[in-house]
């Protein structure tokens, strides 16, 4: 037996590879962005559309609890963050999230105008930042990386930063950020998107207020999810939520015209929830809570270093690793450079190995506890080494850009 199949055979979360819709000869590494489909998803949705939908119609959104569900969910989603069970509702998406959380606290603090975001942070974080400022009169700040504590002052009310950074992958010292943000009297919004169920986050632990995260990257949860936003129980009632649609409304089905604000956390739920995406999620959310945090982020850091190992046990020329070396210090995906990296990472998924692309030139891959295999991350580098030494990537059919990379 080989020592990749040692470790499968041994391996404590074996069993929840078989949990998973897979397709044959295919290794996926692209779980930072699109998490596969779990056997119980796909019977979860077959029953809320037959069962809840089909037969009990309107009347569901009673007898399933289809009203429940944004608080229903959030308490699951709770544990994975370090969160109590009041302090987090699914909504939205994290775009729209990450608007409520930051106009919410931009209104909260009249006196300071300027939104702090770094260069380079996932785009939607600084975009819905440029769009809040020019509603607000606002003004966004960009701080170079690595710079954005040194950044912080007494105009900055609210400050946007990834948990895990997107492109290489890099973790951020939530503890210390935070720290240093409140004692200048400022506001964080961590978003979590590419740390939730890839990592150890403890938002409790580390003093953080507010964050927002998606959950169809490691928590399975279906293309285009419901996102989620935490909010610390003893900041709920001073913040108002700049979206105040029906469900928010202390009463929604009293249907009054003026607006008030449901107690707590309910109070950031603007529209009806789609349902059809609740129970995948739901589904997915349970799956997850059977496998212990510390096995996964274990798992996952092995996989990724075997992964590493074994592409840069030989000099790779024109191939470079831009996350950090230190398993510790990354996430769940690590990100390579390479001059042609679009071009390499259409040749892997040629061959079955699918990771994703960046621009202009980063590979990422993505190493989730749940769905791979110690052979897989060997066949994955077996297979990037292969089309490195023989060009093969150099085939104009592997050039040609598709919308979505």
């Amino acid at each position: 037996m080989s020592d990749a199949a040692s470790l499968d055979a041994a391996d404590p979360l074996r069993r929840f590879r078989d949990a998973f819709e897979l397709p044959r000869g295919i290794v996926y590494l692209a779980g930072h962005s699109l998490g596969p489909v779990s056997k119980a998803v796909v019977a979860r949705v077959a029953q809320a559309v037959q069962n809840e939908w089909g037969h009990g119609l309107v009347g569901a959104w009673n007898t399933a609890d289809w009203i429940g569900a944004p608080q229903r969910l959030g308490a699951k989603i709770a544990p994975l963050i370090g969160a109590r069970s009041d302090e987090v509702i699914v909504a939205d998406s994290v775009s729209v999230n990450l608007f409520k959380l930051a106009g919410a606290l931009l209104a909260a603090a009249p006196g300071r105008k300027a939104i702090l975001v770094e260069g380079g942070e996932f785009p939607t974080d600084m975009h819905i930042a440029q769009g809040l400022a020019a509603l607000a009169r606002a003004k966004v700040r960009f701080a170079r990386k690595g710079t954005l504590a040194e950044r912080i002052d007494a105009r900055t009310g609210v400050i946007i930063v990834s948990h895990v950074h997107y492109r290489d992958a890099s973790v951020r010292d939530m503890a210390a950020l935070t720290a240093q943000a409140h004692a200048a009297g400022a506001e964080i919004v961590w978003d979590l998107s590419h740390s939730v169920g890839a990592i150890d986050v403890d938002l409790a632990g580390a003093g953080a207020r507010f964050a927002v995260g998606c959950t169809y990257k490691y928590l399975n949860g279906g293309p285009g999810g419901p996102a989620f936003l935490y909010v610390a129980r003893d900041h709920q009632e001073r913040l108002a939520n700049p979206i105040s649609g029906w469900l928010g409304h202390a009463d929604p089905f009293a249907f009054a015209d003026r607006y008030e604000p449901a107690p707590g956390a309910q109070r950031f739920v603007s529209g009806t929830p789609p349902i059809l995406a609740y129970a995948a999620l739901e589904a997915a959310l349970d799956l997850m809570a059977e496998a212990p945090g510390a096995l996964r982020r274990a798992k996952s850091q092995a996989l990724s270093e075997r992964f590493l190992a074994r592409v840069f046990a030989k000099k790779r020329p024109g191939l470079q690793l831009i996350s950090p070396a230190d398993p510790a210090r990354r996430g769940g995906h690590v990100t390579l450079k390479h001059k042609d990296a679009y071009a390499v990472v259409k040749a892997l998924i040629a061959r079955g190995v699918i990771g994703d692309f960046r621009a202009p030139d980063a590979m990422r891959f993505a190493f989730p506890a749940l769905t791979l295999t110690y052979g897989e991350a060997d066949a994955a580098a077996d297979a990037l080494i292969e089309v490195l030494k023989t060009g093969v990537y150099r085939d104009p059919a592997f050039t040609v850009s598709a919308k979505v990379t």
